[in-house]
């Protein structure tokens, strides 16, 4: 099969994630970077043999692309995906998939008008740990889902701050920043969700953005949740810190960040210890559950999404998260930024 020529746009953290997978496929080639003209970003062209261009209408220069990973500032992800679109060459977008739901919604419709293939960076649904609970889930052990417990709390030092002072400031708290990430995830497991609540604070920190959060969540099929959330919280209970998926956080195996209870028992998330009563034994509280811990298997969800992507640009495959889905994580992230701010039950 041919060679599959793939432009950057941000070298940063991220971009130079997706680089290295680029570099490690047989069947991909990294064929520029878009930037901007910055030493440090002339060094990742240099280093890696492609040109460096600021301005994407000089990928026009290229000839034929097979794909765009746009992992750039969140503000320019609906001019660079628009490009895309309007070139009619397949891109992944990070997440966010644009810095407002105005703004996203006008990429949707541009996405439908030209039929475009637009893949959404939410790497976690490319987990296969992720996977591995939609199917215990989807198996019926847990009998009908009744409730999702989770959380994401974790303790971002004071350089993080100090090196992005935005942080700070509305917009750079743990709502908008991590939570996306959580409401892909949760959506995943127990469908879609309806209607939201929450109560922040800025108590620890003092800064003017929150850095806690208590959400509650309503899904469709009647499933209650509630989540967690904080960045100052010295905690382990995070995907980051539990999944053993991204070598730069320390994990901890006995820990987990997700709770899913039905009417026949639960199943905690990332360690799989799944708690059950057997089929024609009448679920109570006098009776002990079977426990198991279920076998599972690693892999990097980046890798993983990087394949997917492949096959989407090929034409074998639809977008796991496509751009509607992306658009309606980011709607309900903002939501519950609204929630807490206004101190009412949005809904979704």
């Amino acid at each position: 099969m041919k060679t599959l020529r793939i432009v950057v746009v941000g070298p940063g953290l991220i971009g130079k994630q997706h680089i290295r997978l680029i570099g490690a496929r047989p069947d991909c080639a990294l064929l520029a970077i878009v930037a901007p003209d910055h030493e440090a970003n002339h060094s990742v062209a240099r280093d890696h043999g492609v040109p460096l261009f600021t301005d994407m209408d000089e990928c026009g220069t290229l000839g034929h692309i097979d794909g765009v990973i746009v992992s750039s500032p969140n503000q320019f992800h609906a001019q660079q995906a628009t490009w895309c679109i309007e070139a009619g060459v397949p891109v992944l977008v990070e997440k966010p998939i644009t810095a407002s739901v105005d703004e996203g919604e006008a990429l949707v419709a541009l996405a439908e008008r030209h039929r475009a293939k637009v893949l959404v960076g939410h790497h976690r649904a490319h987990s296969p740990l992720l996977a591995r609970a939609r199917d215990v889930i989807a198996s019926g052990r847990l009998g009908r889902l009744v409730s999702v417990m989770g959380s994401a709390q974790f303790h971002k030092p004071s350089a993080y701050f100090a090196a992005g002072p935005w942080r700070t400031q509305p917009g750079g708290g743990p709502i908008l920043i991590n939570l996306i990430h959580e409401i892909g995830n949760l959506r995943s497991l127990c469908g879609e969700i309806t209607a939201v609540q929450a109560f922040s604070s800025s108590a620890l920190r003092g800064h003017a953005v929150e850095d806690t959060v208590a959400i509650n969540l309503r899904f469709a099929n009647g499933v209650l949740g509630n989540f967690m959330l904080s960045d100052t919280a010295a905690c382990a209970r995070s995907w980051e810190q539990t999944s053993r998926e991204n070598p730069v956080y320390p994990t901890y195996p006995d820990e987990d960040c997700y709770v899913v209870a039905g009417t026949q028992g639960y199943l905690s998330v990332p360690t799989f210890r799944l708690k059950y009563h057997p089929e024609g034994i009448e679920p109570s509280w006098w009776e002990p559950f079977v426990e198991e811990t279920l076998d599972v298997n690693r892999q990097d969800p980046l890798a993983c999404q990087l394949e997917h992507f492949v096959q989407v640009m090929r034409g074998i495959a639809e977008p796991l998260v496509s751009e509607s889905d992306g658009l309606r994580n980011l709607k309900i992230t903002e939501a519950i930024a609204r929630s807490a701010d206004e101190g009412r039950i949005i809904e979704t």
